[in-house]
C-alpha cells in the first residue's frame, strides 16, 4: 500500500467515525436532558412527557463501516455500555456537553453531589466520574444503582480490555468517586480509527520490538530451533488443543518459557520471530529498570502490562528475570518480604496469561530452583560454534561491501569465540571505518581491531 492510499485510508476511517460518533452524541445529550428533567420533575409534568431515557431511540449504526460501529455491535454493548463509554470520550470530544452539571445546588450554594464530577487541572471542563455515570443511567433507583456497579468491575470487558476504568480513590473514599478515563489506545482507535501503540513510561514499563529478519537468519544449534518450533505450534494450535480439544480445564491457558544463555545469542531475536511469525506483537519489559525501591510500586507496574496484554494476544519479554527471580537468602526484613510478594504477583499472573510469556536469563544457575517449575519449555542459547560463527559472519556485511583479501571468514570464525550479537558489533565498528575513508573494502586490520575492543569490553583477552 503506497502513501498515498494510506492516507486516503486514514482520512476515510476518521471521518466515519465522526458521522457515527455525532449521531452517538446527539443521543446522549438528549439522555442527558431527559434524566435532568425527570429528576428535577414537578407534579405539573405533562402525560406525554417521556418517563424514562430507555425511551429515547438509540442510534442504529448497524450498517456503519466506521471503527466505532463495528466495535460496539462486535461486541454486543448495551445501551448503559454504549452510554458509559460515550460519557467516557465526551472530555476529549465535546466538553461543553457536560458543563450543564456545573449546575449549583441552591440550598447548598455548592454542586449536586449526586452528579459527581471533577475539576481538573488543566482542563476547565467537567470531568465525569462514576457518580455521574450513575446518576445518567440510574437517577436515584438503587436497584438500578446496584446493577450497575458491574460495569467498574475488574473482570468487566471494559477492564479486561483496558477500554475505561474508574481512577483509584483514597482509601476510605467512595469507589464511583474515581474518574471515568478512556485509554489513550482506545481514545484514538475510536476517534481516527488508527490503532494507538502505547508509548514506553513510568506507568507502562514496556517496549515494542520488532525484527525486519526472517527465521533463515537465526542461526542456532538444531536442539534449540526444535525447542523454539515448541512454542510455534503452541501459537498456532493452542486455542484449538485448550477449545476443541476441551483441555482447558486441564492445562494452564498460556505457556511460560525461560530462554537462557549469553547476551547477544539470540534470545530477544527469537522472541521477535516468534512474534512475526504469529502475527502477535511483542513487548520487552526490562525487570532490572522496574524493580522499585518503593513497596508496592513493582506489582503496580506489571499490573498494566498484563492487562493490555490480555486483551491484545501479545507475546511478553521479560528481559534480566534474575532481577526478580534470582536466588535469594533467607527473609531478613521487610523488603525481602514484599519482594516475595512481587514475585507471588508477577507468577499468579503469568500462570493466568492466555498469551506466551517469556522470561530471559544470561545463566539458568541464577534463577532459583523453585520457579523453574513454573516454566513448560526452558530453551539454552549457548554462544555458537566454529561452522555456526562462520555462517553469521557471511550474512553479517552489507552486499554494497567489499572483503579485503587478507581476510579469511573462516579462520576468523575458527580463532574467535564470539556470539552473534558481538560479531554485529565488529561489523558495525568495521563498515563504518570505511566509509570513513570514503571506501567499501572492509580491512583485516580494521576487523581485528573491533574483536580487540569487544574482548577487553568483556574482560577476555
Amino acid at each position: 500500500m503506497d502513501e498515498k492510499t494510506h492516507l486516503y485510508g486514514m482520512a476515510n476511517a476518521l471521518t466515519n467515525n465522526a458521522q457515527d460518533l455525532e449521531r452517538e452524541l446527539n443521543w446522549f445529550a438528549e439522555v442527558l436532558n431527559v434524566r435532568l428533567k425527570l429528576y428535577f420533575a414537578t407534579e405539573t409534568t405533562t402525560e406525554n412527557s417521556v418517563t424514562s431515557i430507555r425511551e429515547i431511540p438509540v442510534p442504529n449504526l448497524e450498517d456503519s463501516q466506521s471503527d466505532y460501529a463495528q466495535f460496539i455491535y462486535q461486541h454486543q454493548f448495551s445501551e448503559e455500555e454504549r452510554l458509559v463509554l460515550l460519557l467516557a470520550l465526551i472530555p476529549h470530544i465535546r466538553p461543553q456537553l457536560l458543563d450543564i452539571l456545573w449546575t449549583k445546588n441552591e440550598v447548598t450554594e455548592r454542586g449536586f453531589s449526586e452528579f459527581g464530577g471533577l475539576q481538573g487541572m488543566t482542563h476547565s471542563g467537567f470531568i465525569p466520574t462514576g457518580e455521574t455515570a450513575a446518576f445518567i443511567l440510574a437517577g436515584d433507583d438503587l436497584a438500578s444503582r446496584f446493577q450497575l456497579m458491574y460495569l467498574f468491575e475488574r473482570d468487566h470487558f471494559f477492564a479486561g480490555h483496558n477500554i475505561l476504568s474508574l481512577t483509584t480513590v483514597a482509601s476510605g473514599e467512595p469507589l464511583l468517586s474515581g474518574a471515568l478515563t478512556i485509554s489513550r489506545e482506545y481514545l484514538y482507535r475510536l476517534t481516527t480509527g488508527v490503532e494507538h501503540k502505547p508509548n514506553f513510561s513510568s506507568e507502562f514499563p514496556a517496549r515494542q520490538i520488532t525484527t525486519e529478519l526472517s527465521w533463515e537468519q537465526l542461526v542456532l544449534p538444531f536442539s534449540t530451533l526444535e525447542q523454539l518450533e515448541e512454542i510455534k505450534h503452541w501459537l498456532v494450535y493452542g486455542k484449538t488443543l485448550l477449545q476443541d480439544w476441551e483441555m482447558k480445564h486441564k492445562l494452564q491457558p498460556g505457556l511460560t518459557s525461560l530462554f537462557y544463555g549469553p547476551s547477544g545469542t539470540g534470545k530477544t531475536f527469537s522472541a521477535c520471530l516468534l512474534g512475526k511469525h504469529c502475527g502477535c506483537d511483542v513487548y520487552k519489559i526490562d525487570l532490572s529498570t522496574i524493580i522499585s525501591k518503593y513497596i508496592g510500586e513493582t506489582e503496580k507496574n506489571l499490573a498494566k502490562i498484563f492487562d493490555l496484554a490480555e486483551s491484545k494476544h501479545w507475546i511478553l519479554f521479560f528481559d534480566e528475570a534474575d532481577a526478580l527471580f534470582g536466588k535469594r537468602t533467607k527473609v531478613d526484613d521487610s523488603h525481602d518480604r514484599y519482594a516475595n510478594q512481587e514475585i507471588s504477583f508477577l507468577l499468579q499472573r503469568i500462570e493466568e496469561f492466555n498469551g506466551v510469556t517469556i522470561l530471559a536469563s544470561n545463566l539458568k544457575g541464577n534463577i532459583d530452583d523453585a520457579f523453574m517449575r513454573r516454566f513448560q519449555v526452558v530453551i539454552h542459547f549457548p554462544l555458537p560454534k566454529p561452522r555456526e560463527r562462520l555462517r553469521i559472519w557471511q550474512n553479517a556485511f552489507s552486499p554494497r561491501s567489499v572483503l579485503s583479501e587478507k581476510i579469511d571468514l573462516s579462520k576468523i570464525a575458527d580463532k574467535y569465540e564470539l556470539s552473534g550479537g558481538t560479531i554485529m558489533n565488529i561489523v558495525r565498528y568495521s563498515s563504518l571505518k570505511a566509509l570513513s575513508r570514503q571506501e567499501n573494502i572492509i580491512r583485516l586490520e580494521d576487523l581485528e581491531e573491533a574483536i580487540r575492543r569487544e574482548f577487553l569490553k568483556e574482560g577476555r583477552t
